[in-house]
């Protein structure tokens, strides 16, 4: 049924954005790796999401599904661009809440020491169970905290404001080359906002709605990112400080320990909250493969299996959430580095088809039109590529093996099932 508007995607969609899935687990080692100049970072990183945004916009409007990304691409570029596509997502969908869940540890340190794999395994079958009743918590006590932490933040700077144009990492300039390296990392930061399309078949008329949504969520998320972290880079104490990313040890530097702790246990819940949602939301994405037959059928029959009680595809939650479980044993540099990578070539992806919505058959459909087409896609796309080819070669090998093995996966089993598997559909309205 089609019961979510503006208001309600919006909501539910910043809470996989901000700011506890990206603002204290996937930032601090952001300002490890680009120090004072993270808050540039991460606003030419939004400034580039505005164009990934009106790509998501149209193409979400043109093609709206569950299954997002995938279906989009696959019902205008094509099957096979539509399953490499599908792959990117899952990678997504199976790694970002371990990568969340994974810094529970460092905020409930405070009342118990327990190593990060093991918290965040904890915190994916605590979420894994939530999704299974379909409940999802509330995320406003984050702003709360969000609040408190900003304003002691303004109240202790250590450093002027100059620092934010002009970068450093400790005593040196920061160059140019490792700012277009964090922008991977950035857009991950930013990442949530494009889960918005996943939603598209639960949207009272989707083809207003979800351009409202993709943009909004944005807005209010990038601006919500930035202002704690002009905060936390104007008043932490010293470079090493900030380096460090110790939000909750700066907190209790410029207040006192309960407070401090107070802190600590609210980014714990905000953590928690954020895995909840990502674990509802991301099932989705595995459900719609099944309905759109991409497994053998009895796969796709478990997979396609909902609740009758609940209403939630439970067997696509148990693999989301145990599957998540499972990689918060894996080394985090590599989850997030893998992440990063991704969710660039997924934006690229994206950025390409977009040159294809307006094509025969597309260009009298209803849908938003973005201004700018096709100049403004091009140009997403050629800096998304040079942000690519600056990233680690262990991540992009990763990735691409992925790929690799996902295309002998299509020609081997999909491609020769042309009629019966892998038929994208997009539910009427």
């Amino acid at each position: 049924t089609r019961s979510i508007g503006v208001v309600g995607g919006t909501l539910l969609t910043l809470s996989c954005l901000t700011p506890a899935s990206s603002l204290f687990v996937v930032v601090p080692p952001l300002l490890g790796q680009t120090g004072t100049g993270t808050v540039l970072t991460i606003v030419l990183a939004a400034i580039l999401c505005v164009g990934v945004a009106l790509c998501y916009a149209e193409l979400g409007t043109l093609v709206p599904s569950a299954g997002g990304e995938y279906a989009m691409v696959g019902i205008l570029a094509g099957r096979f661009a539509g399953w490499m596509m599908f792959v990117l997502s899952f990678i997504i969908v199976l790694i970002i809440p371990p990568i969340i869940a994974l810094g529970t540890a460092d905020y409930i340190s405070s009342i118990v020491d327990v190593s990060p794999p093991v918290a965040g395994a904890a915190v994916m079958i605590l979420a894994t169970l939530m999704g299974l009743l379909n409940l999802r918590a509330n995320a406003w006590i984050t702003g709360v905290f969000l609040c408190l932490e900003s304003f002691l933040g303004f109240t202790h700077v250590s450093r002027p404001a100059d620092v934010l144009v002009h970068p450093t990492l400790g005593a040196d300039p920061l160059s140019t080359i490792t700012i277009i390296a964090g922008l991977a990392v950035a857009l991950f930061v930013l990442q949530g906002f494009t889960t918005a399309v996943y939603l598209s078949e639960e949207m009272r008329n989707p083809r207003k709605t979800v351009v409202r949504t993709v943009l909004w969520t944005l807005g209010i998320g990038a601006a919500v990112l930035v202002i704690p972290v002009v905060a936390i880079t104007l008043g932490a104490p010293d470079d090493a400080s900030l380096a460090s990313g110790d939000v909750a040890g700066m907190v209790t530097a410029w207040s006192n320990t309960g407070v401090g702790t107070f802190v600590s246990l609210s980014i714990a819940l905000a953590i928690i909250n954020a895995v909840i949602v990502m674990v509802i939301q991301n099932s989705r994405v595995l459900y719609a493969s099944a309905r759109d037959r991409a497994w053998p059928a009895v796969a796709n029959r478990v997979i396609g299996t909902v609740s009758r009680r609940f209403g939630s595809p439970w067997v696509a939650t148990l693999v989301v959430g145990v599957g998540g479980a499972a990689l918060c044993f894996a080394p985090v540099d590599t989850l997030n580095g893998v992440t990063s990578v991704v969710v660039t070539a997924m934006y690229l992806g994206v950025a390409v088809v977009t040159l294809f919505g307006r094509r025969r058959g597309f260009k009298a459909a209803e849908a938003w039109r973005m201004k700018g087409w096709p100049v403004l896609p091009v140009v997403i796309a050629a800096v998304l590529v040079y942000i690519l080819v600056q990233q680690s070669w262990t991540d992009l090998l990763i990735t691409l093996a992925t790929l690799v093995v996902a295309a002998v996966y299509w020609f081997a089993y999909l491609r020769p099932r042309a009629a019966d598997r892998w038929v994208v559909t997009v539910p009427a309205e």
